[in-house]
């Protein structure tokens, strides 16, 4: 085997068990929400932090169980874009800037690469749910996100 090639397999064969295979293998914690009947709503996520974590995020699994989601963190804001391709769990993205304050939320079509979601306002966080966990908990724009306890004060 040529020298190139097999940094070509090591490399991918080390991505590859890098990449979070299920569900255990992400930090996780519970948001609360403050929804717009003043209500706190709990939701029980997992963190994605790094690059990769964030890139794979909900890619290839089936169910997403209910009060669950995936939250991801960036190190600054920004404007945002995910998209859903491999993912085939109808979701729904809400974008928090770093005060924690939802500035808009989507609703996504699984497997559809002919769209991309991207924020109007820069976001810090990005939280995917099941689509209509937010409106069924009445949270819209506007609405507090209580990030301390799954990063920090």
């Amino acid at each position: 085997m040529n020298t190139t090639i097999h940094f070509k397999v090591v490399l991918a064969a080390a991505l590859a068990a890098a990449l979070p295979t299920d569900a255990n293998a992400l930090e996780k914690c519970t948001l609360h929400i403050v929804n717009r009947d003043n209500e706190t709503i709990s939701l029980n996520v997992e963190i994605a932090r790094t690059d990769m974590e964030r890139n794979h995020g909900l890619i290839d699994r089936k169910t997403l169980a209910s009060n669950s989601g995936m939250l991801f963190v960036f190190q600054r804001e920004r404007i945002l874009n995910f998209w859903m391709k491999n993912t085939f769990i109808p979701l729904s993205i809400a974008y928090v800037d770093r005060f924690g304050v939802i500035r808009e939320i989507y609703d996504m079509k699984p497997l559809d690469t002919s769209i991309t979601y991207m924020s109007k306002n820069p976001a810090m966080y990005a939280i995917e749910v099941n689509r209509g966990w937010f409106a069924g908990n009445h949270i819209v724009p506007g609405c507090k996100v209580k990030l301390h306890g799954c990063l920090g004060k």
